[in-house]
């Protein structure tokens, strides 16, 4: 599971939380997509398989499996590492420009798209082939849940016009 640090205030104070990226996802590495499926059926996974879109009521429980090709997987392991963990980072924004000065967005401000200054968080685009319909299905589904950009903490800490 992907998480990521952000900060929130309460009690006066800022705190740093660790928050899951996609909470209803988790991600599992395998060099054969069928045998994982199999095996996720056969195991006590049953209360955490969903179906998929477009099947009726009646339809039995699948694992709904999301593919990433090597673009997007480089793309997350330097983002996360090994520990799967994006931790906080600090910029300043000059003449309506973000530059990350520290943390692991440094180098990445042409993915940011949104800054929130208020809850200290950065929205960033995923590679282009989140975007592009695929033989898997669930890719739809990533498109109507907004999972094409990721959450990450960044705090600004200097802002000039």
């Amino acid at each position: 599971m992907l998480t990521y640090d952000r900060m929130r205030r309460y009690k006066g104070v800022w705190h740093t939380e660790k928050k899951l990226l996609f909470p209803s996802y988790i991600f599992c590495e395998s060099e054969n997509g069928t045998l994982l499926s199999g095996e996720l059926c056969e195991s006590r996974m049953e209360p955490f398989l969903d179906k998929l879109p477009g099947e009726g009521k009646s339809a039995e429980k699948s694992v709904r499996l999301i593919c990433l090709n090597q673009e997007e997987e480089q793309f997350l392991r330097f983002l996360y590492g090994d520990n799967h963990h994006l931790k906080m980072s600090k910029g300043v924004i000059r003449q309506g420009i973000p530059k990350v000065t520290a943390g692991p967005l440094k180098g990445m401000e042409q993915r940011i798209c949104r800054i929130d200054r208020h809850k200290r968080l950065a929205r960033l685009t995923m590679p282009m082939e989140w975007y592009h319909d695929r033989s898997c299905k669930s890719h739809q589904s990533l498109q109507e849940q907004n999972l094409g950009f990721i959450t990450a903490g960044l705090e600004i800490i200097e802002k000039s016009i």
